[in-house]
């Protein structure tokens, strides 16, 4: 699990560096049509679902022994690097999608983008059910953190990127 985020996060954090160095006139086209006065949001919500992700990672990766763990009363705790897989990859891949996306639009490259971000609001939305059923529950207040964070996480990915941004950006 931890080479998973560590690869993992590299990409995603990579792609976003390098997209941006590539092509900086491009930034602002990302945005799609979201207003101003909602970006605001965008951004609260990119800092705390990092947060979130941070909460419900050192939870698994630090508090729960994989050899003890149980979702849903059987022992599952791979579970979690595939739903970690399903949240990094397509977040490593949606940076150069949607910067083709701006340069060259098709409805099929549009299809793929929803496709993207629908995989990784699923994982999340995976994840927070996973947290939900996960056994044992020690430090209780980690495992708590752990659910909020996996929350909050789910409320940008799911919401904000996958229903709210792609309606905006099309407009």
């Amino acid at each position: 699990m931890l080479w998973t985020n560590i690869f993992g996060g590299v990409a995603v954090l990579g792609s976003y560096v390098l997209g941006l160095a590539v092509r900086p006139e491009s930034a602002g086209a990302l945005w799609g049509g979201v207003p101003q006065q909602l970006r605001h949001l965008y951004t609260a919500g990119m800092f705390l679902a990092a947060l979130g992700y941070l909460a419900f990672t050192y939870f698994l990766l630090f508090r729960l022994d994989p050899d003890q763990a149980r979702i849903g009363g059987a022992p599952r705790f791979r579970l979690f690097i595939s739903l970690y897989t399903w949240i990094l990859v397509p977040s490593a891949l949606w940076m150069p999608l949607t910067l083709r996306m701006v340069e060259q639009p098709s409805l099929a490259l549009w299809l793929v983008i929803r496709l993207d971000l629908a995989a990784v609001a699923l994982a999340a939305l995976g994840m927070l059910v996973a947290l939900l059923w996960t056994k044992p529950r020690q430090p209780r207040w980690a495992w708590w953190m752990a659910v909020a964070g996996a929350c909050l996480f789910f409320l940008h990915t799911g919401v904000l990127d996958a229903i709210l941004w792609p309606a905006f950006f099309a407009a």
